[in-house]
């Protein structure tokens, strides 16, 4: 590396998961060396923070494409009402409510993926925060390598073979708006992933179902796919593969959609306004250990345009 890369210092948050990238000043064009150092430190951990980096609209997106292309702001919902960029979707405290008119007691809050209802899921999320409330509101994410790798053998090898079908749909439990059933029927988004994805970068293994998309493992009746899936779930979320973020102003997340999952935080108990915004990365078709592809039951690719 050359010493513009060595300034940066890369600080682990867990034992699996995250790291703080410290020594970079994002409101700056970044060079060559520096690009490399974070996109290296984002597939090992996963996730990358920064601190103190306050960005506008504009600056948040000439990052984000220092290592990817940005897509639309979300295949289904507007982006900020702002027509210069298209690209940035709000994360604001009251988005549910233009989906969902009440959630009959379910908690909406689950562990996911990035939109991987869509046949090309992106690559990555590029998340920065402006207001926050005084407490609450963290983000976790979690190691989908590290899960498959604590698999029993038997197991992963049975994983290796499994399809899921993921689908953009409304929460079991809930009562969605009528906006938001206009959107999905005129968009319905199902695609069928391998249940391990070979990742395109590194070709570590990773587990590839999520709580928030994912229907039904293909193949196998709805009893086996519950048991199944419920087994996936529960690796990806044990403790040790996850890390917790506390958000400030001025932070911001990198995370891999690929290789992680993320959840949203469900302890927003006062009144306080929380505004993030995120950019997404136009992603590949996923790959399984068998060389299969990723297949798009319904909908288009999620491209840049």
């Amino acid at each position: 590396m050359t010493q513009a890369a060595t300034r940066l210092a890369v600080i682990p948050q867990s034992g699996y998961t995250g790291a703080e990238v410290r020594g970079v000043d994002l409101t700056h064009e970044l060079t060559g060396d520096e690009i490399q150092a974070i996109r290296a430190a984002l597939l090992k951990w996963k996730v990358v923070f920064f601190r103190e980096q306050f960005l506008d609209h504009d600056q948040h997106l000439r990052f984000a494409s220092y290592f990817g292309k940005p897509t639309p702001a979300h295949p289904l919902f507007d982006s900020i009402p702002d027509p210069n960029h298209p690209t940035i979707y709000p994360i604001f405290r009251d988005r549910f409510r233009s989906r969902v008119a009440s959630s009959g007691g379910y908690d909406k809050v689950r562990w996911h993926a990035d939109v991987t209802a869509v046949v090309n899921p992106p690559f990555a999320s590029i998340l920065r925060a402006e207001v926050l409330p005084p407490y609450g509101g963290d983000t976790q994410w979690s190691n989908g390598v590290a899960a498959y790798d604590g698999l029993s053998a038997p197991i992963q090898r049975l994983a290796d073979e499994l399809r899921a079908v993921h689908r953009f749909a409304p929460d079991a439990g809930s009562t969605p708006t009528e906006d938001y059933l206009r959107r999905v029927e005129r968009r319905p988004l199902v695609s069928e992933h391998p249940v391990v994805r070979v990742h395109p970068e590194t070709g570590e293994k990773a587990l590839y179902v999520n709580p928030g998309f994912t229907q039904q493992i293909a193949g196998v009746s709805a009893h086996e796919s519950r048991r199944l899936l419920g087994l996936f779930y529960e690796e990806l979320a044990r403790p040790e593969y996850t890390v917790r973020f506390k958000w400030e102003p001025g932070s911001i997340a990198f995370w891999d959609n690929r290789s992680s999952v993320h959840l949203a935080p469900n302890d927003l108990v006062t009144d306080d306004d929380r505004r993030l915004f995120r950019i997404t990365l136009e992603g590949d078709v996923p790959v399984g250990p068998d060389a299969r592809t990723s297949e798009a039951l319904e909908g288009e690719p999620f491209e840049a345009q």
